[in-house]
């Protein structure tokens, strides 16, 4: 994987949406079912917004009726650093992309069993969709491998 850059404060507030932002830089959740990305059935794979860096594929993509994207892992685990959040209700773990220090969302141990048992909930608005057929044009030529048997 490609070492990834996390631009600067100026820029970040310049490229990204004030929710992009919110959601990457100060932690905050978008809302469940009205967001871009929660019920998306596209193959591609999905990549850090500040950054580019490749984080979850459709192919680990389901529908878990929380009204966020979901997913059963990460595309390499170590593009996402975990930390402990305690600022609502409950310890909860939440998820960051390793590169650009974005927050993603949270992983919970509630996910199918027969993928690992884990479900990361993570913000569209920290997200990026490449689809399939554009993912050579865009720099992700290295990771097509993964969709060879869906193509």
């Amino acid at each position: 994987m490609a070492d990834y850059k996390k631009p600067d404060q100026e820029t970040l507030r310049q490229q990204l949406s004030e929710l992009q932002y919110a959601v990457t830089q100060e932690e905050a959740t978008e809302p469940a079912f009205n967001n871009v990305y929660w019920d998306n059935k596209q193959p591609g794979i999905y990549v850090d917004i500040v950054s580019g860096e490749a984080l979850f594929s459709s192919l680990d993509k389901y529908d878990s009726h929380c009204g966020w994207p979901s997913f059963t892992k990460p595309l390499v685990e170590e593009q996402i650093t975990e930390k402990v959040d305690n600022q609502l209700f409950a310890t909860r773990t939440e998820v960051r992309s390793r590169d650009a220090d974005s927050h993603l969302g949270h992983v919970f141990e509630d996910g199918p069993k027969e993928h690992g048992g884990l479900r990361y909930c993570i913000n569209s608005a920290s997200l990026k969709f490449i689809a399939l057929e554009d993912m050579s044009e865009a720099g992700y030529e290295g990771l097509l491998y993964l969709f060879k048997d869906h193509q």
